[in-house]
């Protein structure tokens, strides 16, 4: 199984139009990709599971409430900030990303499939000059420095599933990392929602980063 009925049957309260959106926006991102490498090109026939699916894994540790604000750092094609954003339209995205060739196919992209609730702009997440309910990354560098990325642009709030805060997704180990940051953490096994190996080792973390 692949495509939107992948996500479908992982997610079947998703709408048509939902599920449209993301299989638009996979074919955008393999498109863009031949013209900026915004995905590793060696898993194009794999958009799906190790981008779309893989993104969506926050979805099943939050649900964004109307009028969120969050804010997707190191963005690169949109991961996860689009599809999430298409998960959750009444919640507002800001896409960042240091490159800015990165950034323009984002927006690219946010234009052709009609998404109202985001914007992609070139930041250094440290430089961006705005506060958030929810910060979102996909393994873009070690967890100590993203703090420091951080500081101070996540405000607190608890009317979530989850209290504001980092919703990091990263593999492998990296249980050290966490207890350096000195502050409260929750991992989730992704092994535990969908059957693919790929996600035997990929985690869902949330980070207590709001101040």
């Amino acid at each position: 199984m692949a495509g939107k009925d992948l996500i479908a049957s992982y997610f079947p309260d998703f709408s048509k139009d939902q599920l449209a959106q993301l299989e638009q926006y996979a074919k955008l991102l393999v498109e863009k990709n031949q013209n900026v490498n915004v995905i590793s090109r060696k898993n194009e026939h794999r958009v799906w599971e190790e981008h779309i699916l893989h993104s969506l894994s926050i979805v099943k540790v939050n649900r964004f409430k109307a009028g969120t604000k969050v804010l997707d750092f190191g963005t690169g094609g949109g991961l996860p900030g689009i599809p999430l954003a298409i998960a959750f339209p009444e919640s507002k995205f800001l896409l960042v990303d240091s490159i800015g060739k990165k950034v323009r196919v984002v927006q690219e992209m946010v234009d052709e499939i009609g998404l109202k609730n985001v914007r992609a702009q070139h930041f250094r997440a440290e430089d961006i000059p705005e506060t958030f309910d929810f910060a979102v990354s996909r393994a873009v560098t070690a967890l100590p420095r993203i703090q420091t990325w951080l500081k101070g642009k996540i405000h607190r709030g608890k009317d979530h599933d989850l209290s504001n805060g980092l919703i990091y997704i990263k593999g492998g180990d990296f249980e050290e990392e966490l207890l350096d940051l000195g502050v409260n953490f929750r991992v989730w096994e992704m092994k535990d929602w969908f059957e693919d190996p790929f996600f035997e080792t990929k985690k869902v973390v949330w980070v207590d980063l709001a101040r």
